[in-house]
């Protein structure tokens, strides 16, 4: 347990958490919560926070090794240590990717502090006596490179303002600007976005779709994907998630993996319609009653 380190690091230190992440992406559809993607898409906020948990004892080789000057501008770490967990908290939740080694229970144990009344369920680390969350099970979708056909086009700086504008469209809520999305561009983890957008033949903006590379020979991801609220049904998100699994292949994702709430059935309707198919559910952990 001594060995074990948890380093908090603000959005332009987080380089060593996305290079961990990538190289724990598999080819498929990834196990643990967390994607490259997932923690790209956190850093539109100029408050985001990650956590890297490191362990001095575990392997050292080039490739999974904590940048020590990088985490050191972050928490004064002077020594190298593996990455053995990357996480976030996601409002109540908190989402955490290990290595495929990594020691769950004693990550579960530091994790305590994070756990506190309120924030009360895990997904990708299981914490002893609670309980996996059966009621709301995520479908974990993939899609296999194949030929596309879509009407998207990849987002430019021209385009920045009505692809904020389609989000805050699709998802009540949302106050997502086109400065949240720039921060998010200039971010250790914007050259691992590609995006998408579909208009209307009037020039509407219709939908949209941000993909995330994981690596070549590796799973991207699509976080997030929205129809305008006043153009569903017409196939433009089907067009936005196709044009973006496409961009995605091209630069050599080997697959590309999207999750939804099983509850949301017109989600799932649309990344069937786009050739997804099911391939396992993910239940959270939560607290139980009392606990």
């Amino acid at each position: 347990m001594a060995s074990l380190s948890r380093h908090r690091l603000s959005p332009a230190d987080t380089g060593p958490a996305l290079r961990a992440l990538r190289a724990w992406t598999p080819p498929d559809a990834p196990s643990g919560s967390l994607h490259p993607g997932d923690v790209g898409w956190l850093l539109r906020r100029d408050d985001a926070t990650v956590f890297l948990w490191t362990d001095a004892r575990t392997d050292t080789r080039a490739d999974a090794r904590v940048d020590a000057q990088t985490s050191a501008r972050a928490e004064g770490v002077t020594t190298t240590a593996a990455p053995v967990a990357v996480g976030f908290l996601d409002g109540p939740v908190l989402r955490v990717t290990t290595a495929p080694d990594a020691d769950l229970g004693a990550l579960a144990a530091d994790a305590e502090d994070l756990l506190v009344p309120g924030n009360d369920a895990t997904d990708g680390l299981p914490v002893p006596g609670w309980e996996p969350d059966t009621e709301e099970p995520w479908l974990v979708f993939s899609w296999t490179p194949e030929p596309v056909s879509s009407r998207a086009v990849q987002v430019t700086e021209s385009d920045t303002a009505d692809r904020a504008l389609v989000h805050r469209a699709a998802f009540t809520g949302s106050t997502l600007t086109a400065d949240h999305w720039r921060t998010m561009k200039k971010s250790p983890a914007g050259h691992l976005a590609v995006e998408t957008l579909v208009r209307t033949p009037a020039g509407e903006p219709a939908a949209a779709a941000t993909g995330w590379f994981g690596g070549t020979g590796r799973c991207g991801l699509l976080e997030p994907v929205g129809t305008h609220a006043d153009h569903r049904g017409h196939g433009y998100g089907r067009d936005a998630v196709r044009g973006a699994c496409a961009a995605l292949a091209d630069r050599g994702a080997s697959a590309v993996a999207v999750l939804t709430p099983a509850s949301n059935e017109a989600a799932a309707a649309l990344y069937r319609s786009a050739g997804f198919t099911v391939v396992r559910e993910n239940l959270d952990w939560t607290r139980p009653d009392g606990m």
